[in-house]
């Protein structure tokens, strides 16, 4: 899969409007267009601190989840 394509999988995965993702990431919206469309690509750094964020607000989510139902990370 290509970088365009995971971008905006990524993004619909989050349920975030181009718009929102945008603002998110400091990004004009025309800019996150045209990644998703393979006009243009984001710099590394760019996809690896949307990676990142990502990541960290996914793990985030699990720990509320975990929280909520009782759980802990180990199991116990």
């Amino acid at each position: 899969m290509d970088i365009s394509a995971r971008i905006k999988e990524l993004r619909k995965k989050t349920g975030l409007s181009q718009s929102k993702f945008s603002a998110k990431f400091g990004i004009p919206v025309r800019t996150l267009q045209q990644w998703e469309q393979g006009i243009s690509a984001p710099p590394e750094y760019l996809v690896r601190m949307i990676a990142y964020i990502m990541q960290l607000e996914e793990n985030s989510q699990i720990k509320d989840e975990e929280s909520i139902r009782g759980e802990h990370a180990d199991g116990k």
